[in-house]
């Protein structure tokens, strides 16, 4: 019966009665100390499912984290910088962080880590590359669902915008861009990766007027971070083919 009401109740939890039931048994618990144990672990359970919820929802392309980041290559930028991003405070505060490096220096892997870290502190976060959230807000202005596609941006605590370097945008992409961006300014954080100095955006975007706007918006409250160095996917391939040639070998 109790494992009929919980299911009707939508606790989850109490249908293992008999796991919790048998550790009240062992640890000697009271009543009051068992109802106590019962209600933790379901809430628990609901703030773990609500977790894997948004970090599914964010849509993140590889399992990456900061667990598995190797912060210390990230030089110049500063370890006690990442770690302050990592609180959380900057979504709090509407800043946004833009990360300038060239490819392979885990720009990437460091968004997706802030991500994660975000949605664990149940903060709505959604991440895109930039082509293709270009895309589907031309085809949502196609199918007459902009509006509705731009309210959902509008309601993101934190926007992941990856790789905003290597395609260039037409006119009607670029100022879709420039909307949802500036609809977030001071509203909601934004992250934005790419290889390109700010100077150089204006080969992304047609509008040099709306670049210097977009640059002026995005870089009022932000963290900047300078990533440039030497590619860590290239000193993998070369170490992994070095490690072949010393394996042949013996």
């Amino acid at each position: 019966m109790i494992k009929l009401y919980a299911k009707q109740l939508r606790l989850p939890t109490l249908t293992q009665v008999d796991d919790i039931v048998r550790q009240a048994q062992e640890d000697g618990l009271g009543y009051e100390a068992f109802l106590c144990e019962v209600l933790q672990r379901e809430i628990c359970q609901r703030e773990e499912n609500q977790q894997h919820r948004r970090v599914r929802q964010a849509r993140f392309p590889l399992d990456k984290s900061l667990d598995t980041l190797d912060i210390k290559r990230l030089i110049p930028v500063e370890e006690a910088v990442i770690w302050q991003l990592a609180t959380g405070e900057f979504v709090k505060r509407g800043e946004n962080v833009i990360m300038i490096g060239n490819p392979g220096r885990g720009k990437t892997h460091l968004a997706i880590g802030l991500g994660r870290r975000m949605c664990g502190y149940g903060f709505k976060v959604k991440f895109y590359t930039a082509g293709t959230l270009a895309t589907e807000l031309v085809e949502a202005q196609h199918e007459r669902s902009l509006l509705k596609l731009e309210k959902s941006l509008t309601q993101l605590d934190l926007l992941i915008l990856d790789e905003l370097s290597y395609l260039s945008f037409t006119r009607q992409q670029a100022e879709l861009l420039f909307h949802v961006l500036s609809e977030r300014n001071e509203r909601g954080s934004v992250i934005i990766t790419t290889n390109l100095k700010f100077s150089d955006w204006t080969d992304i975007f047609p509008d040099t007027m709306l670049t210097a706007a977009l640059v002026d918006r995005l870089t009022h409250r932000a963290y900047i971070l300078d990533m440039n160095g030497s590619s860590y996917r290239l000193e993998q391939r070369m170490n992994k083919q070095k490690e072949g040639r010393e394996h042949k070998e013996d």
